[in-house]
C-alpha cells in the first residue's frame, strides 16, 4: 500500500464530518498529533443538527448500520461505542407501504422476516428470502475486507481469490436479476433493490455486488442513537478531544500553502496551521480546488441523483408510520429513468419517511412529532439547475404534502408547526457537486480502484476522505473512508495502547516513534 511520504507527526484534518472524525480517531490512536478544522460551529458535516422551534432535526443521514465500523474508530483511541452512545435496534428496521395498499414490515432477524414474508406473499417467497439472506451474507463476507475496507493503488489489486469468489456468486451480474433469482414478488424485489438509488444507479444497471447495501439494511441490523443521528459525530468529537486531538470550529479553510509537491500549512479564516500531512474531507470539487486542480480522468465523473428533504414538526402523527417508512409509488423502472436518464422530477414518487420521535420522543416538544421526508430528485447536471429551485422548491413541497395526504397522512399540511425545506440549491451552496449529497455515482467505472483515489497525483502528503472517494456513499463506507485515509498516513500501523487516568484525558502509552510513514 502506498502511503504519503516524509514526516507525518502533525496531521491537519479538514472537516469534522463523519469521515474527518473517523480519520482523526485512527490517526490519534496511531500516535499522530491531530488538528481538525471545521467551518461550521459544530461537528457532523452532512450529519448536522438544526434546532427548529424546539424540534431537534438531523439534517443528514437517518439510517445507521454496521455499528462495528464506528466502534472500531472509537477503539482506535481506547474508547468504545458502548461508552459513548446508546444505540437502539429498530424493530422493524423499515416498514414498506405499497401503492396497492399492502404493507410489509422489514425485519433484520431472519425468523421474523420469514414469518412476515409468509403472511405477505406466501411460503414460496419466504423460502426464496431464506436463500437470498444466505447469498447476501456470503456476498458481504467476500467483499468487506478485500474490496470495501481496502486501499487500492492499482486495478491489478483486484486480481485475487476473492474476485473469483465474487464472480462465482454472480456479483458482476445485474442487481435486479440477481434478486429476481430468489424473489418473484415485485414488491419484495423493491425492498432489496431500492438501495441502488442512493448509489446513483438503477437496479437494472447496478452491479449485483451492490446488494451488499441490502445486506447492511436487511440483515446486519438498523440502529438509531438516542439523541438523534447527530449524536454520532458529537460522540466522535468528544472521544477525539479526550484522546488528544484538537478540534477547531468556525474556521473555514481558505487555502493550502505548498512547497513544491508538499502541503506545508493549512490557512483558515483565523490562523495559519503548519502541518506535515493533510486529510481533506470536503466534497471533491472543494478538495481539488484547495489542491490546485482535479486530476485527469478518461471519463467525466457521473453524479448520483439528489434529494429534496422536507423536515416537519407536527402536532400529531399517523399510525401507519414506523421509525423508517418506505412509501412506494406504482412506478418503478420509470422512476429511475426520470431521476437518472431524463432528469425529470418523479411523476409517481417513492419516498423515505423517517419519524425519529417514534424511538426518541425527546427530539420534539412534549406531545409533538418530528418527520423527515426524503424525495429523490435529479441532480443539477441532469435536472433543474440550482437557480430554478428557488421558485420550484415551494411548489414541489406543496405537491409532496398533497401526495402524502393522499397516501394516508390525512391532515398533514394543517398539522405542521415548524418546517425546513432542503433542495439541490442548498446542497449546491454547501459545495456538493451537481447539487447532490450522494456524490459520485457507483457505476462500474466509479467503483473500487476506478473511483477517485484518496491519494492525489502531484501532492506527496495529502489524502482525501469522504463519500466522493474510496469506498463510497453511505455512513459505514464514509467512516471507512476516514480509516483508509488514516492508513495512507500511518501505513496501517496498529493503534497505540491508550491509558486513561481517572478524570484525565487519554494519551498514547508511548511517544510516537519518529512520526514517519511505516
Amino acid at each position: 500500500m502506498r502511503t504519503v511520504s516524509g514526516p507525518t507527526d502533525h496531521v491537519v484534518v479538514v472537516g469534522a464530518g463523519l469521515a474527518g472524525l473517523a480519520a482523526a480517531l485512527h490517526l490519534t490512536g496511531a500516535g499522530r498529533r491531530v488538528t481538525v478544522v471545521e467551518r461550521e460551529a459544530l461537528p457532523g458535516g452532512r450529519a448536522g443538527r438544526l434546532d427548529l422551534a424546539g424540534y431537534r432535526v438531523d439534517t443528514g443521514p437517518t439510517v445507521l448500520t454496521m455499528p462495528e465500523i464506528l466502534d472500531e474508530a472509537f477503539h482506535a483511541v481506547g474508547d468504545s461505542l458502548r461508552e459513548r452512545l446508546d444505540l437502539i435496534a429498530l424493530r422493524p428496521a423499515y416498514r414498506a407501504l405499497f401503492a396497492d395498499g399492502s404493507r410489509l414490515d422489514v425485519h433484520t432477524d431472519g425468523a421474523a422476516m420469514e414469518e412476515e414474508i409468509t403472511a405477505f406473499a406466501g411460503a414460496r417467497e419466504a423460502l426464496g428470502y431464506r436463500r437470498l439472506r444466505g447469498w447476501l451474507e456470503r456476498l458481504h463476507a467476500v467483499q468487506m475486507r478485500r474490496f470495501i475496507d481496502a486501499n487500492f493503488d492499482s486495478p491489478a489489486q483486484l486480481l485475487c481469490p476473492e474476485l473469483a469468489r465474487l464472480a462465482a456468486l454472480g456479483g458482476f451480474g445485474r442487481l435486479d436479476r440477481a434478486i429476481g433469482r430468489f424473489l418473484r414478488d415485485e414488491r419484495l424485489r423493491r425492498v432489496f433493490t431500492f438501495q441502488a438509488l442512493y448509489a446513483g444507479v438503477a437496479p437494472s444497471r447496478a452491479l449485483a455486488a451492490y446488494a451488499v447495501i441490502a445486506y447492511m439494511d436487511t440483515v446486519a441490523g438498523v440502529y438509531f442513537p438516542r439523541g438523534g443521528m447527530h449524536a454520532v459525530p458529537e460522540a466522535m468529537a468528544r472521544s477525539a478531544e479526550r484522546a488528544g486531538a484538537v478540534l477547531r470550529f468556525g474556521e473555514p479553510v481558505l487555502r493550502l500553502e505548498r512547497t513544491g509537491s508538499r502541503v506545508t500549512a493549512v490557512v483558515t479564516a483565523r490562523d495559519r496551521i503548519p502541518c506535515d500531512a493533510v486529510v481533506l474531507t470536503p466534497d471533491l470539487p472543494v478538495s481539488y480546488r484547495l489542491l490546485g486542480g482535479a486530476p485527469r480522468r478518461a471519463v467525466r465523473l457521473r453524479h448520483a441523483p439528489s434529494a429534496v428533504v422536507l423536515h416537519v414538526g407536527t402536532d400529531r402523527t399517523w399510525p401507519p408510520l414506523a421509525h423508517h417508512t418506505l412509501s412506494f409509488g406504482s412506478a418503478w423502472e420509470a422512476t429511475f429513468d426520470e431521476l437518472i436518464g431524463t432528469g425529470r422530477l418523479m411523476s409517481d414518487p417513492s419516498l423515505l419517511i423517517t419519524r425519529p420521535t417514534a424511538t426518541d420522543p425527546s427530539l420534539a416538544p412534549p406531545g409533538r412529532h418530528l418527520h423527515y421526508v426524503l424525495a429523490p430528485c435529479p441532480n443539477t447536471e441532469t435536472g433543474p439547475g440550482a437557480a430554478r429551485w428557488g421558485e420550484l422548491g415551494p411548489r414541489y413541497r406543496d405537491g409532496l404534502v398533497r401526495e402524502l395526504e393522499r397516501r394516508g397522512l390525512a391532515g398533514l399540511g394543517a398539522s405542521i408547526e415548524a418546517e425546513s425545506l432542503v433542495t439541490p440549491a442548498q446542497w449546491s451552496a454547501l459545495g456538493h457537486a451537481a447539487g447532490t449529497p450522494f456524490s459520485a455515482a457507483h457505476t462500474f467505472a466509479q467503483t473500487g480502484p476506478f473511483r477517485p483515489r484518496n491519494l492525489v497525483r502531484g501532492t506527496e502528503n495529502a489524502v482525501l476522505a469522504g463519500c466522493g472517494t474510496t469506498p463510497g456513499v453511505g455512513v459505514p463506507t464514509v467512516l471507512l473512508s476516514g480509516k483508509l485515509a488514516a492508513a495512507r498516513v500511518t501505513g496501517g500501523a496498529r493503534p497505540r495502547r491508550f491509558v486513561r487516568a481517572s478524570g484525565a484525558a487519554a494519551g498514547p502509552a508511548a511517544a510516537p516513534g519518529g512520526g514517519r510513514t511505516a
